[in-house]
């Protein structure tokens, strides 16, 4: 049994694509994404990326108004992450290290349509325990 996660990846660049992985883990420099529009089969390498979006759908929900008041228990300390770009991301996290390529961040609202982020802290500006 293969557990296909739907993800969106976000380069540094700015480009974006959408796809499906079953090889992803945080340690590894490189994984492969099958491309949602095309089926295509591409190789990523985390250096060239922002983001890892976990996603509950590849449409999401343009209308949603993400809450950033939850306290969820039990997903770690909460964070605010400020990259690059000048978009801030909000959640929690269990395994921040400066000294690794990211790490896993939970979005602070459940009902969001990212069940979990991979952050490229290489795309980051600082990183704030709030």
């Amino acid at each position: 049994y293969i557990m296909l996660n739907k993800i969106v990846i976000r380069y540094a660049n700015g480009k974006i694509r959408k796809g499906t992985t079953e090889d992803f883990f945080p340690n590894k420099d490189i994984f492969h994404m099958t491309d949602k529009d095309n089926g295509g089969s591409l190789e990523i390498n985390i250096k060239d990326l922002k983001a890892v979006l976990f996603v509950k759908s590849f449409e999401g929900n343009p209308n949603y108004h993400e809450r950033f008041d939850i306290e969820r228990v039990g997903l770690g300390k909460k964070i605010m992450v400020h990259f690059k770009d000048n978009e801030k991301m909000v959640g929690y996290t269990q395994g921040y290290s400066a000294t690794r390529t990211g790490f896993i961040l939970f979005p602070t609202d459940p009902d969001c349509n990212n069940d979990k982020v991979f952050v490229i802290i290489a795309a980051t500006n600082k990183i704030d325990f709030i």
